[in-house]
């Protein structure tokens, strides 16, 4: 007992309000114990389920995940195939227990390649859960971030903005993410040290976190030492303090 209450203690003063995370290594995750790859995804999927607990017991308010980029469109089919059926099967499955538990689904991406089924589902998932406020889950889904700034570009020309009126601020109205705070840290699991294409405007002044283990073996304790890392950060946005 004295043990669980000095481990929830070992958490800083300031907990990081949004984390977003690249959910990277399941593959390799599934070859190290000679499973197809499309186990190791499933097995990423399950352990999302903890992550949202424990960022919900940490009080972080707002999670963002890197589910899939526009760039694995290009993988071989039956994965991709196999991808759609996991998400189809999470919100077929998984959704009541979200709904129930308070949590916001969000999309962040182009849904124009999905099924006209599956994109109904998502859509239907996003409404659903529109006025639940226990947590914010930004699923990044067929998502770039190059092709986000792309669009809000797009928008801003398609709206009539001149040149003068375009900034920083008026950029980050038409970003997917454009009520939302930047990300306080972004993880990526797996020990890899790239970026990958997420987050490209929101993640300016974020935080960085390369987690050593692969994405199905990152739990709540690996996510208390984010938690801790951000907690010895020193933040001035370029500034001195």
């Amino acid at each position: 007992m004295i043990a669980e209450i000095e481990q929830e203690a070992l958490l800083p003063e300031q907990v990081p309000t949004h984390i977003a995370i690249i959910m990277d290594g399941n593959g390799r995750w599934a070859k190290q114990r000679g499973l197809p790859r499309l186990a190791g995804h499933k097995a990423g999927t399950e352990n999302l389920r903890r992550i949202l607990r424990a960022c919900v017991e940490f009080g972080v308010k707002i999670l963002t995940i890197y589910a899939f980029s526009t760039e694995n469109w290009g993988r071989p089919e039956a994965e991709v195939k196999g991808l759609m059926r996991i998400l189809e099967d999470v919100i077929d499955h998984e959704l009541p227990e979200l709904h129930k538990e308070g949590v916001q689904l969000r999309h962040l991406g182009n849904l124009s390649h999905l099924s006209k089924n599956l994109q109904k589902k998502v859509l239907d998932a996003i409404e659903l859960t529109q006025d639940n406020n226990q947590l914010i889950l930004n699923v990044a889904f067929s998502y770039g971030g190059r092709a986000e700034i792309v669009h809000a570009i797009q928008q801003i020309v398609k709206h009539g903005h001149t040149p003068e009126e375009i900034d920083e601020e008026l950029v980050g109205r038409y970003l997917y993410t454009s009520d939302l705070p930047d990300p306080d840290v972004i993880v990526r699991t797996s020990g890899e040290l790239r970026i990958s294409n997420f987050l490209l405007w929101q993640a300016a002044y974020a935080e960085y976190y390369a987690a050593p283990v692969f994405w199905p073996d990152f739990d709540k304790e690996e996510l208390r030492k984010v938690l801790l890392h951000f907690g010895q950060r020193d933040r001035r946005y370029g500034l001195v303090k």
